[in-house]
């Protein structure tokens, strides 16, 4: 969920007006204008970004070296868990970049359509890719499960294509801050990981994940422990669940 929007976004909720702010912000507007100019030639979405997008591509990064630390430690030693423990570490540093952007990009009161779009799939990769990823690597691979942890990554990409939309609607406090999120926002996934972090520490994967391998042997298995994944992903898309903005 990106914390820049609302500098984006007039506090009225209109976004006819925000177009308007953003023409105001000279530099901001002219790196659009050039983000869409037809003829834009070499280099031109670089030049277009700001401070903010860059750290966002930070997030981003964090959630591609967490899946590929995953992937290396599924090729493995199962025993050797360095791989693994650096794959959950790489997701809170991603939700460090997540919260230095938005301050980032109020510090310097620019933003733009394309960084809000960039904060939402760096969320996604980081925070709900990321850890299936390590879900899977610790073994919760069943075919059932792929569907359940499927599921909790579907989740968070409509949780976040739903704040895009209607981020503008959500009442605001008198400085165009939001006062609530709809649904858990995604990063709470973290609480997922630190679980994960823990089983791990404990021995409890592969064979010997909390809660058994259930209907083992049919098409039917499936890790239980799975549930937690899929109620987190449920949390997420839940419109009357009004989480209050720290």
């Amino acid at each position: 969920m990106s914390k820049r929007q609302s500098s984006a976004v007039a506090s009225n909720g209109n976004a006819a007006s925000a177009m308007v702010e953003a023409a105001d912000d000279k530099p901001s507007y002219d790196k659009q204008k050039t983000l869409l100019a037809e003829e834009t030639g070499h280099f031109s979405l670089i030049r277009a970004m700001h401070l903010a997008d860059l750290i966002t591509e930070l997030n981003g990064l964090c959630g591609v070296m967490s899946v590929f630390s995953s992937m290396r430690y599924c090729l493995g030693d199962p025993n050797s868990l360095g791989n693994i423990y650096t794959a959950l570490a790489f997701l809170p540093l991603g939700l460090f970049f997540d919260f230095f952007d938005g301050k980032v990009a109020r510090w310097r009161k620019k933003s733009s359509m394309m960084g809000q779009e960039l904060d939402s799939l760096a969320d996604l990769i980081s925070f709900g890719v990321g850890p299936a990823v390590v879900a899977f690597a610790i073994g919760i691979r069943t075919p059932l499960d792929h569907l359940c942890l499927a599921f909790f990554v579907l989740c968070g990409l409509t949780r976040l294509a739903r704040f895009n939309v209607t981020a503008t609607a959500i009442p605001k406090d008198a400085t165009g801050k939001a006062k609530y999120f709809e649904g858990t926002p995604i990063p709470t996934s973290l609480g997922l990981d630190a679980l994960m972090a823990y089983w791990i520490s404990q021995g409890w994967i592969h064979d010997a994940i909390p809660g058994g391998l259930w209907f083992a042997g049919t098409v039917l298995e499936f890790h239980p422990i799975v549930a937690l994944f899929m109620v987190h992903g449920c949390l997420m898309t839940s419109k009357t669940l009004h989480v209050p903005k720290p």
